[in-house]
């Protein structure tokens, strides 16, 4: 009843805002606040033709890309973190560093080091990304029992059976965590990339509709992107669900 609850106070949620905004475009131009039924089509066409549904798909796979090429690199860097404190000294200030370093910033320098635009974007999506992922799993990884460690190690486990038994239910909420925060901070960068150094995608086409003042297409290519997220946030509650069936409801929010 919990979970039925939410979904329709967010339905409820978003129909208001549709209201509020179809009341609004009454007594505001078009180039402002567009019709609803406006919007509506534009977002239809944009799955309807092979150009514009190609750049949603481009945008969707940089990002996809991009967190996994983090999450790859952030899993290694985390793991040699926890394993040596000699490492750690070193890594922490760099991956610091890096947080305060804002994603236009290395959009300008991805554009004057490379040439090719999809490397280009690859680099920009791993670089804002990376300290979250390597911060978080270095979380998850610490957050291991060492009292359970040594008492499965007295089993004589083989390295898959340690992996899947403790290794894997212990960073599994810090892993599903880390890409739940990490794809709302790439579908923002993302956009940023593809405005000011890519010739497609969702952040080229807003750059088209604010050159063309059309503010039915740039909300159109916005909730593409919003909803982009949305069903992959949906994909990985699916994963939290089935990967941590064991654990108790409440503990899992749900």
């Amino acid at each position: 009843m919990k979970r039925l609850g939410f979904r329709f106070e967010g339905i409820a949620a978003m129909a208001g805002l549709a209201l509020a905004w179809q009341i609004a475009s009454y007594f505001f131009p078009p180039f402002l606040f567009p019709s609803v039924p406006a919007i509506a089509r534009r977002f239809a066409g944009i799955f309807l033709e092979a150009a514009p549904l190609a750049d949603a798909l481009s945008t969707a796979a940089r990002i996809l890309l991009g967190l996994g090429g983090a999450f790859v690199l952030g899993a290694v860097l985390a793991l040699l973190m926890g394993r040596s404190e000699r490492f750690r000294r070193y890594a922490h200030p760099l991956l610091n560093f890096n947080q305060g370093i804002p994603a236009l910033s290395w959009v300008v320098i991805s554009i004057i080091w490379f040439k090719g635009i999809e490397f280009r974007i690859f680099f920009i999506m791993v670089m804002t990304t990376l300290p979250a992922f390597t911060y978080q799993l270095l979380d998850a990884y610490r957050s291991m029992s060492k009292e359970l460690l040594e008492m499965t190690l007295s089993f004589r486990p083989s390295r898959l059976d340690l992996l899947r038994v403790l290794v894997l239910p212990t960073v599994m909420p810090g892993i599903l965590t880390a890409w739940k925060v990490n794809l709302g901070n790439a579908a923002r960068v993302v956009v940023v990339a593809e405005l000011v150094g890519a010739t497609g995608g969702i952040g080229y086409e807003l750059l088209q509709q604010q050159q063309l003042f059309d503010m039915a297409g740039a909300i159109a290519w916005t909730i593409v992107l919003v909803v982009f997220v949305l069903i992959v946030q949906s994909l990985l509650g699916l994963i939290e669900r089935w990967s941590l069936a064991y654990r108790p409801l409440a503990e899992r929010g749900l």
